[in-house]
């Protein structure tokens, strides 16, 4: 009887307590430009708007899931009528941003070597692999990305 042991690739969920610094929600400030953002969701959120007065409020909205709230519900038809076009690009710069004022962020995709970056939101099958693992995982694509260039 014998086992053997492959050393297939590992899937990193950014849900875990070792590889949260991944998630939009994580409690890192993004300088984003110009302005400082409580966590880069904040960030993302308000780059949806061209109106200041929107923009500032998302950025002091309390908590990262209330600027996502803000901006899908309160705010949503004063959307940036591009946004679809430039969002992959805005989460880029955002995310980028983090990593390079971030050492732990740094750190972290360091560490996660080429493993596959997952965002496991059961409900977002764009930026995460939703429910049933078939979403498009951009978020997950771009720290990838963003890990290559790194290295």
């Amino acid at each position: 009887f014998c086992i053997l042991s492959y050393n297939l690739p590992m899937t990193i969920k950014f849900h875990t307590d070792k590889y949260y610094t991944f998630d939009n929600f994580s409690p890192h400030a993004v300088e984003y430009e110009g302005k400082i953002f409580p966590t880069s969701e904040h960030a993302y959120q308000a780059a949806k708007f061209t109106s200041d007065e929107i923009r500032e409020a998302i950025r002091g909205a309390r908590s990262p899931l209330q600027a996502k709230e803000l901006a899908n519900v309160k705010y949503k038809n004063d959307k940036d009528p591009d946004w679809d076009s430039k969002k992959v690009d805005v989460m880029e710069r955002v995310l980028r941003a983090k990593l390079t004022q971030h050492f732990e962020v740094a750190e972290a995709l360091e560490r996660s070597r080429s493993e596959e970056l997952a965002e496991n939101s059961p409900v977002d099958y764009f930026w995460g692999i939703g429910a049933d693992g078939t979403g498009q995982n951009m978020l997950g694509k771009l720290w990838m990305k963003l890990r290559d260039e790194h290295n």
